[in-house]
């Protein structure tokens, strides 16, 4: 195992540092110029070259990528072209408003949907399996922004249970408070597809030999299904969450400008529509490693549900 992951950590090397090379020369040559953004319409061109020069911009090509590449190396970013603030420390801040809504919707999304897809995968052909399928696919026709409307509307100004918009200092209050709305509105999004996409992976192993031996054997129903079945469908499943983990945290873009929440996906939408390429820069990075690190975690979770799997 300790072999595995070191090997895997090597071979991440060369993969990030193409991101870092991608990332840079899009940013260089297809971004625009920051300094005429920030300067804005009405700059005169002195202006825009002390604001170039100010930024660095101004160097040659290798030396900027020097300095980008002691900054991912580092992990010292920097501050921000757009409000001067060191963006470790916007990461620092920001943060923890994006995990304290992202966890619970990555807990309640696999928490709710599996239990829904063994049922009606077990109960195919039912009344309730074909209920729950037309909910989901009409589920699935709905625009995110019509969720967030509607929720809206109805639990806030209507009902009056949850605030629309509003954060606070205090990880509790904003847990029970704030978080509820959006956490609620993204989780029912999201079970539609999980529903239909799990209920897919369980059918599929219910077809096979070894659930008609099971069965012959005089094994209960549910040995079968939580045992066997379910242990067996968990490849899949992991994978799924694998890849959907990453665009969990770019949909939290979303949901924190909807909502008002001071987290770091809000922070990112306004570091694109204000050009702030450190702030930019560095989410991709981040997001890259992250994905990398997930896929790598959703490997080692591979060996641990199924002994059978060889990581090799």
């Amino acid at each position: 195992m300790a072999a595995y992951l070191l090997r895997r950590l090597w071979q991440m090397v060369p993969t990030i540092l193409g991101v870092v090379l991608l990332v840079f020369f899009l940013f260089k040559y297809f971004g625009g110029d920051p300094a005429e953004i920030l300067g804005g319409l009405n700059a005169t061109p002195e202006q825009i070259a002390a604001i170039r020069q100010q930024l660095g911009l101004d160097e040659p090509v290798w030396v900027q990528l020097g300095i980008y590449l002691k900054s991912v190396v580092t992990f010292d970013w920097g501050k921000s072209w757009a409000t001067n603030e060191a963006v470790s420390n916007l990461f620092a801040t920001r943060l923890p408003a994006t995990l304290t809504v992202m966890l619970p919707i990555l807990v309640l999304e696999a928490v709710i949907a599996l239990p829904i897809a063994m049922w009606v995968a077990y109960r195919r052909g039912s009344l309730a399996d074909r209920s729950i399928m037309v909910i989901s696919t009409v589920a699935l026709s709905i625009s995110f922004l019509v969720y967030v409307i509607v929720g809206q509307y109805v639990f806030g100004f209507q009902l009056g249970w949850f605030p629309v918009q509003g954060w606070s200092d205090s990880t509790w209050t904003n847990l029970i408070t704030y978080a509820p709305l959006p956490v609620l509105l993204a989780v029912a999004v999201s079970l539609a597809p999980y529903t239909r996409l799990y209920r897919t992976f369980f059918l599929d192993e219910l077809g096979h030999d070894y659930v008609r031996t099971a069965r012959a054997k005089g094994m209960t129903e549910n040995t079968i299904m939580f045992k066997h079945v379910l242990r067996n469908a968990m490849i899949p499943i992991l994978t799924n969450i694998g890849l959907a983990l990453p665009s969990v945290f770019v949909g939290s873009f979303l949901i924190e400008v909807f909502f008002s929440i001071p987290g770091l996906g809000r922070e990112v939408l306004l570091a694109v529509n204000r050009s702030d390429y450190p702030v930019i820069q560095a989410i991709a990075v981040y997001l890259a490693v992250l994905t990398m690190l997930i896929n790598l975690a959703v490997d080692v979770m591979f060996k641990l549900v199924d002994p059978r799997v060889q990581l090799k």
